[in-house]
């Protein structure tokens, strides 16, 4: 199961903040107590741990906090953006999606290929979309 959702504006900050607590909250959701969660920004992964109630997006964070804070095993890793390659395309994905969630329960064909290179370790250059 994968989703995207279109936040609208925002920093790439918030948008991984939000993308941490919706994983997370829909991970919980679904029963699962074994939870590792993956997240291309070590600035995430600080901020999680080190940031103060004065920080622009503390409600976000506050509420990574109080998901981790459930009675499950969570563990948040840094993994490069290049060796996950799914994430990256969701988020680019998710800027042309109308405003809500987008729940991707079946891989497309694209999200197929993207799976395997992840599962198996192979680093992909990133990929952006211009306009």
């Amino acid at each position: 199961m994968a989703f995207s959702r279109n936040l609208g504006g925002g920093t790439v900050t918030r948008a991984e903040l939000a993308g941490v607590v919706y994983g997370l909250h829909t991970a919980w959701r679904l029963g699962y107590r074994k939870v590792v969660a993956q997240v291309d920004s070590m600035v995430i992964i600080q901020l999680i741990k080190e940031a103060r109630n004065c920080h622009p997006h503390f409600t976000l964070i506050n509420q990574v906090r109080g998901l981790l804070g459930r009675d499950w095993e969570v563990d948040p890793q840094h993994v490069f953006r290049e060796g996950n390659v799914v994430a990256d395309y969701l988020a680019s994905l998710g800027h042309g999606l109308p405003p809500d969630d987008h729940i991707i329960e079946l891989p497309c064909s694209r999200l197929s290929h993207l799976l395997y290179f992840d599962t198996i370790g192979v680093q992909t250059p990133r990929m952006v979309t211009i306009n």
